[in-house]
């Protein structure tokens, strides 16, 4: 099994507390960050950063979902780490300054099939959780 990544990134005029306070609001903000590929979120625990406890369901493609249930950790000022209880789905959001404004990246990894189908998971899929989470992060500005 060979570990897969996908990264997507993004900078916004607006100070890197502010960025990382909306992105940690798991309760009021991310909800209108989500893209059509999310569905039956619900925060289960906390709602703000570390110790939230989330749920949702990704529609990766039409015929690839996966349900998560995450747990959020803070492990370094201004990230947040949400590990995934159903699969080694980890996803790891950073803010930095950048100018004068902020950069979010959104790192996930996974631990991906084996085979033939672990080629084609790990040439495909990538760039498509890229483009989830690159919809995701366009919908930030108009949340700060």
């Amino acid at each position: 099994m060979a570990q897969v990544r996908a990264t997507a990134h993004t900078t916004v005029a607006a100070e890197p507390e502010a960025v990382f306070a909306a992105v940690a609001d798991y309760a009021d903000v991310r909800p209108k960050l989500l893209t059509e590929h999310f569905s039956e979120y619900d925060v289960r625990e906390g709602g703000k950063g570390a110790g939230t406890v989330a749920h949702w369901r990704l529609q990766a493609t039409s015929k690839r979902s996966r349900d998560c249930l995450v747990t959020v950790t803070e492990p370094a000022p201004l990230t947040l780490v949400e590990t995934d209880a159903n699969s080694s789905m980890v996803t790891t959001w950073t803010v930095s300054p950048a100018g004068a404004g902020s950069r979010v990246e959104v790192v996930t990894v996974w631990n991906g099939a084996g085979g033939i189908g672990g080629f084609f998971e790990k040439t495909f899929a990538p760039a498509g959780l890229k483009r989830i989470y690159d919809g995701v992060l366009a919908k930030l500005p108009d949340a700060l």
